[in-house]
């Protein structure tokens, strides 16, 4: 059973899809590692680390997946990269499958075994497999590091022989994980933080950090949760009511810190021009949806523009910016989950696909797209 792991081809994707450490892991599970040469340069991780802990190391993709009976990736493999992998193989991805109805056409006809990732059901088993809550996780605190880079004060609250420093003020739009962790990282940096979402479950949360909750806190708002404890979309009414609330608040942040996506969709617009021309010139935005169209109006990815003097930052790929570590959770993620789909006995692939887990990740196989939030709608 050769496992494979090719390095990313997406421009400003540093991250690995296994370490040292996992690759160790999947080898004691009975497979043999094939890694291409250069796939951990970008976080940090030499070829000769990969081979010290029993890896191949290949000369390029197509020599790296060659007979491959598993294939982890960060992102989804682009057309000309399934061209190499073995009808069969099970390839393991964030597939940002959401309105990518070609892309997974192309998963299906090139005959692979397609998992997302991001589609890993919310249970306690899963909970090591879970590459949002990691990822996200990562992004909450780099959003808060890459705002005090760009903001041209100190965070904390100083007592000098010169005077008093003000502590600055930052806002969190959205407490998922990604949000509570903005929240912790900007408390531990000193500041005073306040935040906002539409999850009633998410006041008590941003409270135990040590935040002020800001919301409308009506009968829709005790509503605005599914399930599977993701956001709902609001109403137009309350939309408009929260956006009046949010507007008064945002005068007097310096920081501003946007985290909301709703699986599927856009991201949902927060934070308009007529907020940002309220702010304080100096103070500063970081905009964590940028990929899915940005949360702040005239955000631009990856880039920092400027208006009225207040600092909009659009970096694309947040967990990307600390790779090493990106890298090390994604990993072990990984390893958690492909660890269920062998058996550790025969040392082969044995997919339980009545297993819940697999149920609900399995994206592609024998040929066709197989999940049912994703199938081709009949023709009319």
């Amino acid at each position: 059973m050769k496992i494979a792991i090719p390095a990313e081809t997406q421009a400003g994707e540093p991250r690995v899809a296994a370490t040292p450490e996992t690759v160790k892991k999947l080898i004691a599970l009975g497979a043999t590692v094939a890694v291409e040469r250069g796939a951990g340069v970008r976080s940090g991780i030499p070829d000769a680390d990969y081979e010290a802990v029993g890896a191949t190391l290949a000369a390029g993709a197509a020599e790296a997946v060659a007979d491959a009976a598993v294939v982890l990736k960060v992102r989804r493999p682009t057309p000309s990269e399934l061209a190499a992998y073995p009808r069969g193989a099970v390839v393991v991805a964030m597939m940002d499958p959401f309105g990518q109805e070609e892309a997974l056409r192309a998963l299906a006809e090139a005959g692979v075994i397609g998992f997302g990732m991001e589609l890993m059901p919310r249970i306690t088993r899963a909970q090591t497999m879970d590459v949002l809550s990691s990822q996200a996780n990562l992004a909450g605190y780099r959003a808060v590091i890459d705002a005090a880079a760009e903001y041209g004060r100190a965070l904390p609250m100083m007592m000098t022989a010169a005077g008093t420093v003000p502590a600055a003020r930052v806002f969190v739009m959205g407490a998922g994980v990604a949000g509570l962790q903005a929240i912790a990282t900007a408390r531990r940096l000193g500041a005073v933080v306040t935040a906002t979402d539409v999850r009633p479950a998410a006041k008590e949360q941003v409270e135990s950090l040590g935040a002020k909750f800001i919301a409308v806190e009506d009968e829709e708002f005790r509503q605005a949760e599914t399930a599977g404890g993701y956001a709902k979309e609001m109403s137009k009414e309350y939309q408009a009511k929260q956006a009046a609330l949010i507007a008064e608040h945002i005068k007097k942040q310096d920081i501003v810190i946007t985290t909301a996506l709703i699986p599927g969709r856009p991201a949902p617009r927060l934070v308009s021009t007529e907020m940002i021309a309220s702010m304080r010139p100096g103070s500063v935005i970081v905009d964590l949806a940028v990929e899915r169209g940005g949360n702040v109006e005239g955000v631009r990815p990856d880039a920092v523009t400027e208006l009225n003097g207040v600092k909009i930052v659009g970096y694309a790929n947040a967990p990307g910016r600390i790779a090493a570590t990106a890298s090390s959770l994604y990993a072990r993620n990984l390893y958690a989950f492909v660890e269920t789909l062998i058996d550790k006995s025969a040392k082969a692939l044995a997919i339980n696909w009545d297993d819940e887990i697999v149920k609900a990740t399995a994206l592609t196989r024998d040929g066709a797209i197989v999940h049912p939030s994703f199938q081709p709608k009949p023709a009319a």
